[in-house]
């Protein structure tokens, strides 16, 4: 595709077509998660740069306005395009009405009379979408995958013929190999997403970057000295550790609870916090959380663990401030915001090997890095920063500062915008 426009950034258009994308997120609900506040976060940090910013999503909800600022910020829209049935889709069956999705964007853009100097699509579904929508206003066209299909799937155990059907995964990789062979540039969420792209997909993308997200660093902070904490909305047990995201088995919670078995015949009065999930729990989220109801009441941890539900994304801080220290567990994880937050907030972090955040940090310097399907290693570490809470202070202070200094939504806007700069010029 052949940019043509000057390096003059004063309109972006987003696309992130799947789940629930409101201008308040309504994270945990299917399809719902960091990604939805990725796109958020830093359509915000370009507005306070006076960058205008659509984000473009599915309309499947009647009830709601088609076009729907931010608030607080009148220059980030999120706007509804219909494509389909006036129902929700899941994101592995979406692609059937992406074309139409596409068509009814570009009326939407035309009727309207809008110009924007790029387009930006997150994951894959979106980015099927704007290449016929960028291409037919020929703008640059930018990709960020989030999360990749081939990795995905070669880390999802299970029967492959059903994970197949489940996830939809052979014509998801096809498009993504389509896509990042066509746009313009891509922005990479893990230095190593790279190498995974060219060992899983036998093709290196010439322009591509990384760029981590970022987290909301006006918000996500500790308690100043002699500031007293705000009550919680859920009774929190005095000695917690904390675990938010949603209910997926990618998430790693059957990998956390034989650890936390350990931790708790060592550490009498510590409990384990796990929050998040939807009002509506699709089968996947039901499976997952009947295995560790089960798993508690068969080792005899009933009242060790509080599962409490999803929690509105603006009341976190208090969550993460009070934890005696934070657990990003998953199997597979392109990134883990989650962490960024809990780090935010001076809170020690235990962080799966197999995050994408985990390259940004040091084991053993501002968090420990654990394997976690080595239950005992994974236990130790817990363990560790319980009894030890110097190493604890120590960790969760230098964990907040790499986070002040390297994600910052401010400063992942400012490389974004360097990057879009440097490829609209070529």
């Amino acid at each position: 595709m052949t940019a043509r426009g000057n390096s003059d950034i004063e309109s972006i258009c987003m696309l992130s077509t799947h789940g629930y994308f409101d201008p308040v997120p309504q994270l945990g609900r299917t399809d719902t998660g960091g990604q939805v506040l990725y796109v958020l976060q830093l359509c915000k940090a370009f507005s306070r740069q006076g960058i205008k910013v659509d984000i473009y999503t599915r309309w499947f909800d009647r009830s709601q306005e088609q076009v729907d600022p931010v608030p607080g910020y009148p220059d980030v829209r999120v706007v509804r395009i219909p494509a389909g049935l006036w129902e929700f889709i899941p994101k592995e069956r979406i692609y059937d009405v992406l074309p139409e999705l596409a068509r009814n964007m570009v009326g939407f853009i035309r009727e309207n009379g809008l110009r924007y100097d790029l387009f930006h699509a997150h994951y894959v579904d979106a980015g099927i979408v704007m290449m016929d929508v960028a291409g037919e206003f020929d703008k640059p066209a930018f990709l960020t995958a989030h999360s990749l299909g081939a990795l995905k799937r070669q880390r999802t155990a299970g029967d492959p013929e059903e994970m197949e059907r489940v996830f939809n995964f052979s014509h998801r990789i096809a498009e993504e190999l389509r896509l990042f062979k066509s746009v313009h540039a891509q922005t990479l969420t893990s230095n190593e997403e790279i190498e995974q792209i060219e060992e899983l997909y036998g093709f290196r993308p010439p322009r591509a970057e990384f760029i981590p997200p970022g987290v909301d660093v006006h918000q996500f902070v500790p308690l100043a000295e002699g500031e007293r904490e705000i009550e919680t909305e859920i009774p929190l047990p005095e000695k917690y550790i904390f675990v938010v995201s949603r209910i997926s088995r990618i998430k790693g919670h059957d990998l956390l609870m034989p650890a936390f078995l350990r931790v708790a015949q060592e550490v009498p009065d510590v409990y384990l916090v796990i929050a998040g999930g939807s009002k509506t729990p699709d089968a996947e989220e039901t499976e997952v959380m009947l295995g560790v109801k089960h798993f508690v009441e068969a080792n005899g941890l009933s009242g060790r663990v509080h599962i409490v539900g999803g929690i509105p994304h603006d009341d976190l801080p208090p969550y993460y401030r009070q934890a005696q220290l934070f657990i990003l567990p998953p199997r597979y994880e392109p990134f883990g915001m989650t962490a960024l937050e809990a780090m935010a907030c001076r809170t020690p972090a235990v962080i799966s090997k197999f995050s994408g955040v985990q390259e940004a940090f040091t084991s053993g310097v501002d968090c420990l890095v654990v394997d976690p399907f080595q239950s005992e290693e994974y236990a130790r570490a817990i363990i560790s920063l319980l009894r030890d809470r110097t190493l604890a202070a120590k960790l969760a202070q230098a964990g907040r500062e790499v986070v002040l200094r390297e994600f910052s939504w401010e400063a992942i806007a400012e490389k974004h915008l360097a990057f879009y700069r440097k490829y609209m010029a070529t």
